[in-house]
């Protein structure tokens, strides 16, 4: 098996455990979670040095998921990448679990608590201000939505890791180009996006969001700029992978019927067929 198949074939087995989590759980973000899993995958399992044996080791690279909402793609690959046991997923959402609907600092393996979107950029350009003076080699990724750059503080941190040169950063923008209420040029465009993030100082990075082998690559080529913080635009699709979900507004925030579930989990068992 290929390295690229392996991670295409991980990408279907998280889609198939975070699915499973939102529907056993009766709630979630299903579109928002299927349309950021290929970024995740790309990071946890072909880029970023972690232990999920040491979660603090202090050379650990960074990840902050700022589009927290999405969490259910983030706790399906922290388990199996094996920072908690793979049997908790069952108590997502359930009273007195630590996998909420938010990221959740008590578990092995996220650094922040994130959920109210603007922030996450303004941490991990501290972090990778404190790597640059304790001359560390730590990289710092953080993944935000395209909605969420609509928050001022984005743009704060933006100027100031540009100010500083935080070449050790590498922002994630999920550009699946729909919110909530609406796509995001109706409820407040951000075109042209490219431009504004290269005004801001970055190196501009864009490429199809939803394919791992191209991720890996940009993630790679990211890591070697030097002198200024590097902003990946990956674009992507809401709801990737499920068909009856691809680009679907109301998926953002929704919980498969039996019958959406049957179909969706029927599709992704034939994806792993076909990579096999």
């Amino acid at each position: 098996m290929t390295e690229l198949n392996r991670l295409n074939r991980k990408a279907v087995e998280i889609r198939k455990s975070l699915l499973e989590m939102i529907y056993e759980a009766g709630t979630g973000h299903t579109g928002s979670s299927l349309s950021n899993t290929d970024i995740l995958v790309a990071l946890y399992y072909g880029v970023m040095k972690i232990d999920p044996n040491n979660p603090n080791w202090e050379e650990r690279d960074r990840y902050i998921q700022s589009k927290g909402h999405a969490v259910e793609s983030y706790w399906a690959v922290l388990a199996d990448k094996g920072f908690f046991p793979k049997e908790e997923l069952k108590t997502f959402s359930k009273y007195n679990s630590r996998l909420i609907g938010h990221p959740n600092n008590k578990v092995p393996g996220v650094e922040m608590n994130t959920g109210a979107l603007g922030h996450g950029l303004s941490v991990s350009v501290g972090m990778a201000l404190s790597a640059k003076m304790d001359k560390k080699t730590i990289r710092v990724f953080t993944l935000m939505g395209d909605g969420e750059l609509a928050e001022g503080s984005v743009w704060e941190a933006a100027m100031s890791a540009a100010q500083y040169k935080l070449d050790n950063l590498i922002g994630i923008i999920d550009r699946n180009r729909l919110q909530i209420s609406g796509t995001t040029d109706d409820v407040m465009s951000n075109e042209p996006l490219d431009k504004k993030w290269e005004s801001f100082g970055w190196h501009v990075i864009q490429v199809d969001g939803n394919d791992v082998g191209e991720l890996v690559r940009v993630f790679n080529e990211a890591l070697q700029i030097t002198g200024k913080p590097t902003i990946i635009l990956a674009n992507t699709v809401k709801g990737k992978g499920i068909s009856i979900a691809e680009n679907v507004e109301s998926w953002h925030h929704h919980v498969p019927t039996k019958e959406e579930y049957k179909i969706a989990m029927q599709e992704l068992s034939e994806r792993l067929e076909e990579l096999a």
